[in-house]
């Protein structure tokens, strides 16, 4: 007869299993499996980090104890001062730009054929370096117009409103009648109806010329008016031609601006015609005639955009045109998750477009696009390679960031104590953020 098994009592406890992980797997063998990982971790995470703090503490030979003061000099130092308010600005434009053009190619991207392909042309500077795209606007904000298509632009849209002047280098040569005023030039003695006026200047380069001048000519003369010609004289005697009259190769200055003065004010005023001649009505008898500083503009060369006021928006433009593709093509992931009812059920409801992607596709987006920022946030902390390679020397202490600071300290002025403290205070700056993803990613798992 089989002896009866005894029935647990109850409330008894359970007997001890042995503990596997949630794949079924024993920790022990588990934990040889990620050992590996953990030493790589270790060595190339960990102990970096470990050494960086207890680096910052001691001073530049490593020998003696720094205390605080390394950090000190994170506050004092106008170098690294510069570098986080250039931070700051990077922080707060960057990612904001950056999110929002993603946000709006990816909406609407949405509602056209070619969306697809835009999407590509967006995203293309992704699978650039750092390196490639700081050399490529390193030669877009060039400052010569015929270099940097920046400038090229800017110098385009400028001389479609204010023409430039044609003759910068223009002056009076030796002997000439005129003499400088106010940024032009002025003749020495009145002039006289009856009398052809002979304002001769030398400067403006043969290929400079502009392309509807002519061969100068003596002005004829016209009673009771005040004529002359304004020409390149830039013929010098022995046989070849005569100094301070027209000869048969000078071109005359086609569209120069002439005044008569009488008193300090302009009575008259007459632009030159191709071949250089200008007729001035009676009122110029017994005036001056003055060739004003209009004449005689310097072209415009566009913005320095890599001079010390505009070198860090120049820079963040460049990582903007590199990142808003990325941010595009998350926002457009998270997008094609939004349930199409809704948007339905608002515009049924009498919501415009606007209404619509304000109160219902920006909130529905609101999780993707807080991790499209603080991705950034953390990139833009680290910012590195585009200022170091985009700003030149003359203005790199003006688009200085931590990171690169961190580089020239440590290297470059040999001060690794500093070097640390800014590495551990890049640190310090990164952990809120990622602990403000890490704990929004949780909330979003328990969802």
């Amino acid at each position: 007869m089989a002896t009866p098994v005894a029935a647990e009592a109850p409330g008894a406890p359970a007997p001890p299993r042995s503990r596997k992980s949630v794949t079924g797997t024993r920790r022990t063998v588990a934990a040889l499996f990620l050992l590996p990982a953990l030493v790589l971790l270790g060595a190339l995470v960990v102990y970096p980090i470990g050494y960086s703090v207890v680096r910052s503490f001691y001073d530049q030979s490593g020998d003696g104890f720094a205390r605080v003061d390394n950090y000190k000099a994170l506050f004092t130092d106008d170098g690294i001062r510069t570098a986080l308010k250039n931070n700051v600005i990077w922080v707060v434009f960057a990612p904001t730009v950056a999110t929002a053009l993603g946000l709006i190619f990816a909406v609407l991207t949405e509602r056209v054929r070619w969306g697809t392909a835009f999407k590509l042309v967006v995203f293309m500077p992704m699978a650039i370096s750092m390196l490639a795209a700081g050399i490529i606007f390193r030669l877009v904000y060039d400052q010569d117009p015929d270099k940097g298509v920046a400038n090229a632009v800017w110098v385009g849209v400028h001389d479609t409103f204010a023409q430039a002047s044609a003759f910068p280098k223009a002056h009076p040569g030796r002997d000439s009648p005129l003499r400088a005023d106010q940024g032009g030039f002025i003749t020495q003695t009145p002039v006289h109806a009856g009398t052809p006026v002979a304002l001769p200047l030398v400067g403006v380069a043969p290929d400079q010329m502009p392309d509807d001048a002519k061969k100068a000519v003596k002005a004829s003369t016209e009673q009771g008016k005040v004529t002359g010609t304004t020409w390149q004289d830039f013929t010098r005697g022995k046989g070849v031609g005569t100094l301070g009259a027209p000869d048969p190769s000078e071109l005359g200055y086609p569209g120069m601006k002439i005044e008569a003065v009488k008193d300090g004010k302009v009575v008259a005023s007459a632009k030159a015609a191709a071949d250089g001649t200008f007729t001035l009505p009676a009122q110029a008898d017994g005036a001056r005639l003055r060739l004003p500083a209009s004449n005689f503009k310097e072209a415009y060369n566009g913005l320095d955009w890599l001079g010390p006021s505009l070198v860090t928006p120049s820079i963040i433009g460049s990582y903007i045109w590199m990142w808003a593709g990325f941010a595009m093509v998350l926002i457009a992931a998270g997008l094609a998750g939004v349930p199409r009812e809704l948007l339905e059920a608002a515009r049924v409801d009498g919501a415009s477009e606007w209404q619509v992607f304000r109160r219902v596709t920006v909130p529905l987006l609101a999780p993707v696009l807080a991790v499209v920022t603080v991705t950034l946030m953390i990139n833009v902390l680290k910012v590195f390679d585009l200022v170091f390679i985009i700003a030149p020397g003359s203005s790199q202490d003006d688009a200085n960031v931590l990171a690169l600071e961190l580089y020239r300290k440590g290297f470059s002025e040999d001060q690794p104590g500093i070097a640390s403290a800014i590495a551990v205070f890049l640190l310090l700056l990164v952990i809120p953020v990622m602990w403000f993803n890490v704990r929004r990613l949780r909330r979003e798992v328990r969802r």
